[in-house]
């Protein structure tokens, strides 16, 4: 048995096979899901994986460090690519996030290290879910949003961080009757 939000057949099904909420603890990824959840601001989580290669050529798939020494130039080229969304306040927000995002490895040793450490390394299953609550923000991701908004980051508000932290496995909010959230397991909150 799978999420019934994901037996499309397709996309969503291969992404929430592969890799919704599996604990993620590579910078690139994380920078990758970060930045994917930074252009799905308003706009539907579809869209962004029917756009991720289109995102991957724009932002130099998702090398940070390559993304943080974007120029004017590269803003208007990715603006100017077929299929990207057009929004230059997004395009500038995802290269100032990869500014923040090497300060925040320099300051803790790696993205993985300050992220699950709101956790103590450990994913999280909030017994409101079991109870069939489906929530989209709670005070973890209003904690993790606020602490990125301090340090800069935009268009990462809580909604979104909730969404993100779900993706990189902090949060494990498969159905429990999904054989990923048995897979994934958690400690119960």
């Amino acid at each position: 048995m799978k999420c019934n939000w994901c037996e499309d057949g397709g996309l969503l099904e291969r992404y929430h096979d592969t890799e919704w909420g599996i604990p993620c603890h590579s910078d690139k990824m994380l920078f990758e899901y970060l930045m994917l959840e930074c252009m799905s601001a308003g706009l539907s989580w579809m869209l962004m994986l029917r756009k991720r290669d289109i995102f991957k050529t724009c932002f130099a798939d998702f090398d940070y460090k390559k993304v943080a020494a974007f120029t004017e130039e590269d803003v208007n080229k990715a603006m100017a690519y077929p299929g990207m969304i057009k929004s230059r306040r997004k395009i500038e927000a995802v290269i100032s996030n990869a500014q923040n995002f090497i300060n925040i490895q320099q300051e803790f040793g790696s993205f993985d290290s300050y992220i699950w450490a709101f956790t103590e390394g450990k994913t999280m299953i909030y017994q409101r879910h079991l109870d069939g609550e489906w929530l989209t923000r709670n005070d973890l991701s209003d904690n993790v949003a606020a602490d990125l908004k301090k340090r800069g980051f935009k268009f990462l508000g809580s909604t979104l961080i909730y969404s993100y932290l779900q993706s990189i496995g902090v949060i494990n909010d498969h159905d429990p009757g999904c054989s990923m959230f048995i897979k994934i397991g958690g400690v119960i909150v």
